[in-house]
């Protein structure tokens, strides 16, 4: 069971000052974990078009510590070092690992993406484009002839060895 339990999560962090740093968030207590739990849960079930609770989940203050509870005792130092995109990130991170997993919370961390959701990185997205571009230029379907010049009352030339003159309209 011990191995399957987490102590915390360590993060390697850059601050504002363009030095990494390892940082620990520790495991929540019981009561954080619950609070999280339902926050996470009230905005999943809000994004998916479910009915706001009749009750507030949380009080304002509780709402407003989102980011406390995930961080723990890390949450002031985090805030103190590093910028708002990056105090971001570790506390999302920290939720991801909070509610879900640690897997989870890294798949987060190391694309910015939702978890599930992550973006092909930079090297895959040229070599779909080059395979898309191979498949283009290997079509052997040529490209429409230009229209340029001709007018939409023109009459039809006969198309050689049909015999035919051009067609009234």
């Amino acid at each position: 069971m011990d191995d399957f339990l987490s102590e915390g999560l360590t993060l390697p962090v850059t601050g504002r000052d363009k030095i990494t740093r390892e940082y620990h968030i520790p495991d929540p207590t019981a009561e954080a974990g619950i609070k999280i739990e339902r926050i996470t849960t009230l905005a999943a079930r809000l994004a998916a078009g479910g009915t706001a609770p009749d009750k507030p989940v949380l009080d304002d203050d509780e709402e407003q510590d989102l980011y406390k509870l995930c961080l723990g005792e890390a949450y002031d130092k985090l805030r103190a070092e590093t910028s708002w995109s990056m105090f971001k990130h570790v506390a999302l991170t920290a939720m991801f690992w909070i509610t879900t997993d640690e897997d989870t919370a890294l798949e987060y961390w190391a694309t910015g993406e939702a978890p599930g959701k992550a973006g092909r990185n930079r090297a895959e997205r040229r070599q779909i484009s080059r395979a898309s571009s191979a498949e283009g230029a290997a079509n052997g379907t040529p490209s429409q002839a230009s229209t340029s010049g001709t007018r939409a009352g023109s009459p039809r030339r006969s198309r050689g060895g049909r015999g035919r003159g051009p067609q009234p309209i």
